[in-house]
């Protein structure tokens, strides 16, 4: 036997798999991303009886036929790597059902072990599974197993080192028959294959038919690169077969073979493989919650209480340990500043290494609570109920029912972040759906906006909460009707129908969420991190370059010197500082920064922003909070905190330059225009460069239109 075995924990999704994964490689594990996809790869080490073992666990699937990027890389994994056993975890509570994906694995040939989990729950239900007969049935072994506590995992392991031993590598597809409509297409279609070793290396011949049978697309296109002409052959096959079941039977191929491996299964369990040992209840504890907590008007109603919770509880227990980490930074920053001379080196350790990864580390532990809520709702089965409630609003847009909680996360309910809200959008199984998805999340309100938003309500506004729960709303009405313009135009494509099975309510265990809490925090850490660190030393230096011309500055010291060699004690240090901040503006507008601002004037004047604000909201393409301190600097109040904006709010009521239409089209702006740095890069890892392009122009371009609409039509009906 190999002296490390590699072990594939594959199954359903809500079969208990990742929980038994967490089970069998506690914190042993490694968290990557399947080359070419971004769905995520995660290994463990387990040792038993003295067998080192590889753990990998592959994405939940429901088939191995790849509509999905989780079928296409669960499938691949298993073609390409051939693991020397693939463990099925099963939910037995819907046993039938999830046989469907252990067939496919038989007719593969991968050798399989049956892990029938949430046996508790059978029991609980007056049902008992004879797992002997099932395995005689099977030819495989079959283990009992609860994930959620541990229980039979030994023994599983055991079966899985004892199995992979007996077949040493050897695939042994099972073969069933598909009735004399396709039996006798799949046996030519054998032969072709045979006869021009067309991908025999990858998978069994017959298997390869299948999938041609079934519209594999992936499978074609991966023929037609090595024999186009055996391709064609092959195609040409399958659609005769398709037009003949289409025109006698009323079925397509692909449904005919779904059926037949449903029939197969179900002549197992005629066979008695599971018995009721008492009456089984009316209703299970899962459908008497889902009678109140799905009900039409009820359930919505108990979802925003529940997301509203989810949003102030992220927030008041994320608040102390959050003052820890700003309070660190604080003293490292003072730290650094006494350590390191005056100039440029100090600066830019201080304003932008410290500052920069300070600021965004500084969200860690808000980050850690929202996503251990998340973990609980996904593992309790709650997630999927609310998906379930909101899927015909989604629809509507464009939209699918789970696009709903990358949404909230992303700040649905003001203070949420684009980031793991981007990251949310890996549960859903479109493609397209996802895209339009992850391209609209970022209109939410993220916490970065509200101190944007609290500035400019108490400068403008009489209302302040009034002003911030219509620029909430606002927010998703701007993301649900692009989203509505996205599919209609450049991500056209059919809605995916919502299917999905409602999990039983499970209480997670702390282990499970623990771990998933510290891999999601820990890929936020190195991706927003590193990323923060060059755009916040980026930001320093175009604020910073190319500085005053020597004249400029031999100019403010000389009137230094004046107000020193006039002014009392009192009047000079009140002078020193007017001094100081009218250097810091005019420096300003010297930069890089500045003569960028200034440029954009003769277009940005359209919708009211002068040169102050347009700095301003290019350091906003960083993150949105810059916008504050920036508009501090530049309206020569120096630097200022994003939690002390009076003195700033009341400068900026004072300005003849703003003007309540002003305040109006800034907070469109803010609202809609580009994405955050990090979340640029995230939405580029999940889709694409080029998409994360997209994102920023388009966003900007829309931000900027509507806000010219809302300045003019502001400034008319106020009359000016």
């Amino acid at each position: 036997m190999d002296k490390q075995l590699t072990l594939a924990l594959a199954g359903n999704p809500n079969s208990g798999k990742t929980t038994m994964y967490n089970a069998l490689t506690g914190a042993r594990q490694r968290v990557g991303n399947y080359p070419g996809v971004t769905v995520e790869h995660r290994e463990g080490d387990a040792r038993h009886n003295g067998q080192d073992l590889t753990i990998v666990d592959l994405p939940g699937t429901y088939s191995l036929t790849a509509y999905t990027p989780e079928e296409l890389v669960a499938r691949d994994y298993i073609v390409e790597r051939r693991p020397h056993a693939v463990v099925n975890i099963v939910d037995a509570t819907s046993l039938e059902r999830n046989l469907y994906l252990s067939l496919q694995f038989m007719e593969l040939g991968v050798p399989v072990v049956i892990a029938l989990n949430m046996m508790d729950a059978v029991r609980k239900q007056g049902k008992e599974i004879d797992t002997a007969l099932l395995s005689k049935l099977l030819g495989l072994p079959v283990v009992e197993t609860v994930a959620r506590t541990g229980d039979g995992k030994h023994a599983l392991l055991e079966e899985a080192i004892r199995f992979s031993g007996e077949k040493q590598g050897q695939w042994e597809p099972l073969t069933i028959s598909y009735g004399p409509d396709l039996d006798p297409v799949i046996h030519q279609m054998e032969t072709v294959i045979e006869k021009h070793d067309f991908l025999t290396g990858r998978a069994p011949s017959r298997w390869v038919a299948i999938k041609f049978l079934e519209n594999d697309e992936q499978v074609v296109k991966m023929g037609a690169r090595q024999d186009a002409e055996t391709t064609a052959t092959l195609t040409k096959m399958t659609e005769d077969v398709a037009r003949h079941c289409r025109s006698t039977l009323k079925i397509s191929p692909e449904s005919l073979i779904a059926d037949y491996r449903y029939g197969y299964i179900a002549s197992l369990m005629k066979e008695g493989v599971v018995r009721a040992v008492r009456p089984q209840a009316r209703l299970q504890l899962s459908d008497q919650l889902d009678k109140v907590l799905t009900q039409q008007f009820m359930g919505p109603a108990i979802m925003i209480g529940i997301l509203y919770t989810i949003f102030y509880a992220t927030f008041t227990l994320g608040e102390i340990p959050m003052g820890w980490v700003e309070n660190f930074f604080s003293w490292f920053s003072g730290l650094a500043t006494s350590i390191l001379p005056e100039g440029m080196l100090q600066s830019m350790v201080v304003d932008g290494i410290i500052g920069g990864v300070g600021g965004v580390l500084g969200f860690v532990p808000l980050i850690m609570v929202m996503f251990m809520m998340i973990a609980f709702l996904e593992d309790s089965g709650y997630m999927a109920r609310m998906a379930y409630m909101m899927d015909r609003v989604m629809r509507a847009f464009g939209l699918h029912g789970s696009s709903v909680m990358p949404f909230i996360v992303s700040g649905g309910i003001a203070g949420g972040c684009a980031v793991p809200g981007v990251m949310a959008t890996r549960t859903l199984r479109s493609p397209k759906e996802k895209l339009a998805t992850v391209l609209t999340a970022p209109f939410m309100c993220c916490g970065a906006k509200v101190p944007v938003i609290i500035l400019i309500s108490a400068a403008f506004f009489d209302n302040s909460a009034s002003v911030m729960f219509w620029t909430v709303i606002g927010g998703w009405v701007a993301a649900l009707l692009v989203a509505k313009l996205l599919r209609s135009t450049v991500i056209k494509g059919e809605s995916t129908p919502f299917v999905m099975e409602l999990p039983p309510y499970r209480m997670p265990t702390l282990k499970g969420l623990l771990i998933h809490t510290w891999e999601r925090a820990w890929s936020y850490i190195k991706k927003a991190g590193t990323v923060i660190l060059g755009i916040s030393i980026l930001i320093w230096a175009m604020m910073t370059f190319p500085g005053l011309p020597e004249t400029k500055v031999a100019d403010y010291e000389a009137q230094r010197t004046t107000a020193e060699s006039t002014l009392s004690a009192e009047g000079l240090e009140q002078r020193l500082s007017e001094l100081n901040n009218l250097e810091s503006q005019e420096a300003l507008r010297y930069s890089v920064a500045g003569k960028i601002g200034t440029a954009m004037e003769s277009v940005t004047q359209f919708a009211g922003f002068d040169w102050r604000t347009n700095i301003a909201l290019v350091g906003g393409f960083a993150a949105k909070e810059v916008i504050v301190s920036t508009l501090g600097t530049a309206y020569s109040l120096g630097e200022v905190d994003a939690e002390e904006t009076e003195g700033l709010s009341k400068r900026l009521a004072a300005d003849p330059t703003w003007s309540v239409a002003t305040a109006v089209a800034l907070l469109v702006f803010v609202m809609l225009y580009a994405p955050c740095f990090v979340t640029v890069v995230v939405i580029a890892r999940e889709t694409s460069w080029k998409w994360a392009t997209f994102s920023v122009v388009f966003n900007t371009g829309f931000a900027f239109a509507l806000s010219v609409i809302a300045y003019q039509f502001t400034r008319a009906v106020m009359g000016g």
